[in-house]
């Protein structure tokens, strides 16, 4: 029992189990080539075919998109005064660009919009 390991098995005993497992592994690898030679090549596609799955169309973006998923403007970071007209102090080709320059923001008349081309900005009036 001291020569055998911690679990009880010989060495020996566990090399041979593995020996023996790679000779059947060997020997079922043989035998799967043997088949795919003997077959077509359209069914060894077929086989693989149940294991890759086909790529799925996405659909379409809609016709008529919004400016902000076109990406037709800016996102503007804006201040609202006390008379409640809007001042913009930043603007940001992106999102997340504008979200970050405002994060540490505590001023709560402070805000990001996204503000597409052409439209004033007297949009953003809190009037």
């Amino acid at each position: 029992m001291a020569n055998n390991g911690p679990f009880g098995i010989d060495p020996e005993d566990f090399e041979r189990a593995l020996r023996e497992a790679g000779i059947e592994v060997r020997d079922l690898l043989g035998k799967a080539a043997e088949y795919v030679d003997r077959t077509s090549v359209n069914t060894l596609a077929g086989l693989l075919g149940q294991f890759v799955q086909p790529e799925r169309t996405r659909p379409a973006p809609p016709e008529d998109a919004t400016a902000g998923e076109s990406g037709s403007g800016v996102w503007a970071i804006y201040t609202v005064d006390e008379t409640g007209s809007a001042r913009v102090d930043q603007v940001f080709p992106s999102e997340l660009e504008a979200l970050r320059a405002h994060r540490d923001n505590t001023d709560e008349r402070r805000r990001v919009r996204f503000l597409p081309y052409g439209v004033a900005v007297s949009v953003l009036d809190a009037n």
